[in-house]
């Protein structure tokens, strides 16, 4: 058994539109096989929620360009989780009693966005992971998120 790997939500974000930046909200309550219903991201799919790790925005603040919470799309963002390292199947625990898995890692990225053009470069698609609601809960700024199954490849 792996080591949980715990961290910290930082920023609870939601559009009513996609292909925009996303708002911090504070707080939200996640349904099971839905996501966030105030997203437009939501749905009976694969990709309900995402997530983003604080170094991986910290990589496009070194580039020089000024970037918060919410800019690259993504539903919650994260410090102490480097997401890149984790398979597509670990299960985490967010909030009070959310359990969401990873389905997705990165995207590809039909039309390139307002950072890519800035600094040539956007960190979403590569680094940015996609999860799925098993189990609903409330979840806001300052929650812990914890991983609490990582497949392991035979």
């Amino acid at each position: 058994m792996t080591t949980p790997l715990e961290g910290k939500i930082l920023a609870v974000n939601i559009s009513e539109k996609k292909g925009t930046k996303k708002v911090n909200v504070g707080s939200t309550r996640l349904v099971k096989g839905w996501g966030i219903p105030e997203d437009a991201h939501s749905g009976d799919w694969h990709r309900q929620i995402s997530l983003l790790a604080k170094s991986s925005i910290e990589k496009i603040r070194k580039m020089g360009l000024e970037v918060d919470y919410g800019d690259f799309a993504e539903n919650l963002a994260v410090d102490g989780i480097d997401f890149e390292k984790l398979p597509v199947g670990t299960k985490l625990a967010v909030g009070n009693g959310a359990i969401i898995r990873i389905t997705q890692k990165g995207k590809e990225c039909h039309s390139r966005c307002a950072i890519y053009y800035q600094v040539g470069d956007c960190v979403m698609p590569r680094e940015g992971v996609f999860a799925e609601v098993l189990e609903g809960g409330e979840v806001k700024v300052g929650d812990p998120i914890k991983t609490i199954e990582i497949p392991t490849s035979e």
